[in-house]
């Protein structure tokens, strides 16, 4: 909790000192208020008071009101800025976080956990700022300055005081031992919560195909239950405080007059006047410093939340990523080269290499692909160029350069990337094309267009109602497959890059579409440099080399026909997918 506090800016930790200055002012006010109280009940009781005295007290009094009326509003006008100021930088910090974070580390934290810490634990933290920011500096103020002015009013008084305060604490650090833990229970539930609900909806129509809606409820209300019985358990046990706090509120003036009865009784008749004002005052002060160690119960009862919320932030924010960037700004004599020297890589976490001593060159033009079966390390291979991974040993060259030394934005500029999972945002099918630096200046709308072209998506974006302006909805739920991965390919021509890498970005295209969406890309691409991961033979047997790999071993490179002779791993794919006549026709 501290260490995010310390995120604080100047202007905010100044505020928080102006709302310092301001809270003491209003317990100064509040505290004037039993002073004048005294002297009103000692005016009334003594004869020959004037009555312009009792008013002039009383105004004064109305005074100390309205000036903490004041002072309160100024102080909880400024907690509300710096507390949505500060869950503003906080939210802005774990989003930049996790577009740094790299992929090995994100896959510690699930999407819809991401989200709660983003939303829900930030509002907690919030919460606590706007609230605790007045209440934990108001409260031990206002208990040790009224206690200050009451202990010398009466012993008995004073012990009375005290039992009060024992029981309250009692009764808060109970609690809070008792509740406390599951409070982190309750965060964990709520993630679940959020990932049950985003799995129900990215999979709305597997679930409906499958008739497994009361399955899915069957699921949601689990946790459902699990999550309400956590709040209710939490919620009844502090359901115990309120009437604990009624209950001293009550009996502790109770206890004060009935002990200022004995008091006065027992006392001469010169002393009852002043023991009298003594009470009055001593329960007014005994009310204060009561609801001080009440203000402080209630920052107990949020306290424990926002502190589990507070480690949930920190464990993201304070998530160390290995792959650093470099210094180099990518000006490089060479041009599309792509080279790996005696590559290997496995996971961190895993005992065995997924792929070992990989050594290959691509030069500027040329089509580099890459085929094997399933988990054979096609991707993983293609994904250590932008350095989603970093190798474990060897060396990834571009242009000469390693890949590591490279500045992120150096290193992504040279790169135009199709994943395997086509990705489309929230927005017009302009948009998607030109996403990022894609579209900027004023030929973007002609190079929006052009790319389209190429990667044969113009025609169906044509035929759409409102054309390149059409909507595409989040993760393109409203476009095919196909048309998907055409957007994808036309984003990555927009960016005219050196090198193209293809994570398998043509299984959903038709063998005719296909066919006729690499003459294409080949003509726009000549100078560009290519590689393709692919499954489909009639995808790769041009490429100017094809990589053959084999549990993560390269078991053949060269060109289709010299692979059918010399790789047996190669032939058995190609026969799988056509025919000896067919292959031998090609």
């Amino acid at each position: 909790m501290i260490s995010l506090f310390k995120k604080l800016s100047k202007k905010e930790v100044f505020l928080c000192l102006v709302c310092f200055v301001f809270i003491l002012g209003q317990v100064w006010l509040d505290l004037k208020l039993p002073d004048y109280m005294s002297e009103i009940t000692v005016l009334v009781q003594t004869e020959g008071s004037k009555m312009s005295d009792i008013l002039l007290n009383g105004g004064y009094m109305l005074l100390c009101a309205f000036g903490s009326f004041v002072f309160a509003i100024i102080t909880g006008y400024y907690a509300a800025i710096i507390a949505s100021n500060f869950s503003k930088k906080l939210r802005k910090e774990i989003f930049s976080k996790v577009l740094e974070i790299d992929t090995q580390e994100i896959k510690g934290f699930s999407t819809s956990s991401l989200i709660t810490r983003t939303t829900n634990d930030v509002t907690q933290v919030e919460m606590l700022l706007a609230i605790g920011l007045v209440l934990i500096v108001k409260a031990p103020v206002t208990a040790v300055w009224a206690i200050s002015k009451i202990l010398n009013k009466s012993f008995e008084w004073s012990m009375l005081t005290g039992v009060a305060v024992v029981i309250l604490l009692g009764v808060v650090i109970a609690l809070m031992a008792i509740v406390g833990p599951r409070f982190k229970l309750v965060q964990k539930a709520i993630d679940k919560i959020n990932g049950i609900a985003r799995e129900n909806l990215t999979g709305i129509r597997v679930v409906r195909a499958f008739n497994a809606e009361e399955y899915q409820e069957e699921r949601f209300d689990k946790v459902n239950d699990e999550l309400t019985g956590l709040q209710l358990y939490n919620q009844k046990k502090f359901s115990i405080l309120s009437p604990m706090m009624y209950l001293v509120m009550y009996f502790l003036p109770l206890g004060i007059y009935f002990i200022g009865a004995y008091l006065i009784e027992n006392s001469l008749m010169a002393d009852k006047i002043t023991i009298f004002g003594n009470m009055i005052v001593f329960s007014s002060y005994a009310m204060q410093v009561i609801m001080s160690f009440l203000m402080l119960a209630m920052i107990f009862m949020i306290w424990p939340r926002a502190s589990v919320s507070a480690k949930r932030i920190n464990e993201v924010l304070e998530t160390e990523t290995n792959i650093i960037p470099g210094t180099f700004d990518g000006k490089t004599k060479e041009k599309g080269t792509v080279e790996f020297k005696n590559v290997s890589f496995r996971y961190p976490d895993a005992d065995e290499y997924l792929l070992r001593n990989i050594s290959f060159k691509a030069n500027r033009g040329e089509t580099v692909a890459f085929i094997g079966s399933t988990g054979s390390g096609k991707s993983t291979l293609i994904n250590l160029v932008p350095r989603f991974y970093d190798a474990t040993e060897g060396e990834v060259l571009i242009d000469g350069v390693n890949v590591k030394d490279y500045t992120f934005e150096a290193l992504n500029n040279k790169i135009g990337y199709i994943p395997q999972k086509s990705v489309l945002f929230n927005g017009t099918v302009s948009y998607n094309i030109a996403y990022g630096k894609n579209g900027k200046g004023e030929k973007s709308t002609k190079k929006i267009k052009e790319s389209a072209l190429v990667a044969q998506a113009n025609e169906f974006i044509e035929k759409m109602d409102d054309g390149y302006d059409t909507m595409i909805a989040q993760g393109g739920k409203n476009v095919s497959g196909g048309q998907k991965q055409r957007l994808s390919i036309a984003r990555a021509i927009a960016r005219d890059p050196e090198i193209y890498i293809f994570d398998d970005s043509f299984s959903a295209l038709d063998y005719k579409t296909d066919s006729v969406l690499r003459k294409e890309l080949k003509k726009y691409t000549s100078k560009a440099t290519s590689l393709i991961v692919a499954q489909r033979i009639g995808t790769i047997m041009n490429a100017d080399k094809i990589i053959v790999l084999e549990d993560g071993k390269c078991v053949g490179m060269g060109r289709h026909k010299e692979l059918l002779e010399t790789c047996d791993v190669y032939k058995q794919i190609a026969l799988s997918q056509l025919s000896k006549e067919e292959l031998e026709d090609e």
